[in-house]
């Protein structure tokens, strides 16, 4: 799946696509790609489109097949377990009844939403418009659609679930024997077409077979509105981070004995079960990305506050760091989900869910809409020439 890059000029022809980078605003004219082939801006090196032919057909036919899988996984036994002679098993439906009876309602809204609703919907509405399209028509708010989908792929979560349910084998092995069932499998190969799916996925190309005329317009820079709510957002996460890291995420009930477990507890338990690989991943996942976000966020609005001019290329590079890496902390709340809801063998062994859980889940929140809110193209809007060029191309 291999895509050569170029980097598109100013140079306008009969064969290029007016696009404007919707991170540095620069506008540029697109050349016709071939296949396989991706258009860098000259500027701030954005991907800013990637064709791939038969690119629809291929998107229609991965979609289906991750939703096939999705529904496999669903009837099965998903993970069992047990212990001094009692077991528990869920599926991936009852995984959500189980938190609810247990009176953790949010938890399982939660993870409904990032690792079942969200992907569904992403795959349903691809199909929704594309395949209308190769039937030769296309039906109502499809291009409001296409909208929605790029909306919602940062928070489909499938792949960091997934994460989370090995991780939680990994710290329960040494306490039951664990069984894996069929949906599971089914699961894991759901998330593997699912990512694949999205591979193909190119804004830019989706609105082109919409509209052949399509350009695509952009929000008008509100400097002010923007900085204010990144701060908001961002004090508010530094106020979740304190109880999310102090108070502990979960508490482990075992004849009677409660073990509170805070987050870089568990690491330090995972490492000294020498499960290293795995507390390395939850350290940074669930300390390191989350703090290290937080001073990047903090560092990039204070600059583009203070209209900085320097060092635009590594602060639009950390942007898109941040905007990568921050979804994934959600790993250990799936953690506290999975364990919550797979081990609940009444006075033997049960998981509950602390608070923590709730406020690290705000953290992760707060932190991928501060990068959000935050307005990229900011960083480029520093000279009086450079502001009037952008504000009057719109």
């Amino acid at each position: 799946m291999a895509t050569d890059t170029i980097n598109s000029t100013l140079s306008a022809s009969s064969d290029t696509n007016l696009i404007r980078c919707h991170e540095c605003h620069f506008q540029v004219n697109v050349p016709k790609l071939a296949n396989k082939q991706a258009a860098l801006c000259p500027r701030c090196k954005l991907q800013l489109t990637a064709y791939h032919q038969n690119g629809s057909q291929k998107i229609i036919a991965l979609a289906l097949t991750a939703l096939v899988f999705l529904v496999a996984s669903l009837p099965f036994e998903f993970l069992s377990f047990s212990a001094s002679g009692q077991s528990q098993s869920i599926n991936l439906l009852n995984s959500f009844d189980v938190l609810i009876e247990n009176n953790y309602e949010i938890l399982a809204l939660l993870e409904a939403i990032f690792m079942l609703i969200l992907p569904s919907s992403i795959l349903l509405t691809l199909l929704y418009v594309l395949i209308p399209l190769e039937l030769g028509f296309r039906l109502p708010k499809t291009d409001a659609a296409v909208d929605v989908i790029f909306l919602l792929i940062p928070w489909a979560m499938a792949e960091i679930f997934l994460i989370g349910v090995l991780v939680s084998l990994t710290k329960i092995m040494s306490l039951a024997d664990i069984a894996i069932g069929l949906s599971f499998y089914a699961y894991v190969f759901f998330t593997i077409f699912m990512t694949i799916t999205l591979y193909y996925v190119d804004k830019h190309q989706l609105k082109k077979s919409l509209n052949t005329n399509y350009v695509e317009i952009h929000s008008q820079i509100n400097k002010s509105l923007s900085v204010q709510k990144t701060w908001a957002l961002l004090v508010t996460s530094v106020l979740l981070y304190i109880p999310a890291n102090v108070l502990p995420i979960m508490h482990t009930n075992t004849l009677g004995n409660d073990e509170p477990s805070t987050i870089l507890g568990g690491v330090i338990l995972l490492w000294k079960m020498g499960s290293y690989p795995i507390a390395i991943i939850i350290f940074i996942a669930s300390v390191f990305v989350p703090l290290a976000k937080l001073f990047i966020l903090c560092w990039l609005n204070y600059s583009v506050q203070v209209e900085s001019d320097q060092k635009k290329t590594e602060r639009i590079y950390w942007y898109r760091v941040t905007e990568f890496v921050g979804r994934w902390s959600m790993v250990d709340v799936f953690v506290v989900a999975i364990l919550v809801s797979l081990i609940q063998l009444d006075n033997l062994m049960s998981i509950v869910p602390g608070y923590a859980a709730l406020a690290f889940c705000g953290v992760v929140i707060c932190t991928m809409l501060a990068a959000i809110t935050f307005d990229s193209r900011l960083i480029w809007l520093t000279s009086k020439t450079e502001k009037g060029r952008i504000i009057n191309d719109g």
